[in-house]
């Protein structure tokens, strides 16, 4: 079976709702521990997803002549 591409949007909507209940002090620490690992595994796909785009639109401008391609930096 193939492996779905991330959605970034989503994503990062999720990441955010992970924050949002980490702050919360009322949850418990085995919930905050697997939220968070939940947090590091969803930012470490999206940091790969970003990068992926990253090479793709270096590519594109590449091959298009007109275009000088410097790198993003970062």
């Amino acid at each position: 079976m193939e492996k779905k591409a991330l959605k970034i949007e989503p994503a990062l909507a999720r990441l955010e709702e992970i924050v949002r209940q980490l702050e919360n002090e009322q949850i418990s620490l085995e919930e905050s521990l697997e939220l968070f690992e939940e947090g590091v595994k969803l930012a470490d796909a999206i940091q790969k997803r970003l990068s992926e785009a990253q090479l793709r639109v270096k590519k594109v401008l590449e091959e298009a002549e007109s275009f000088k391609v410097e790198d993003f930096g970062g």
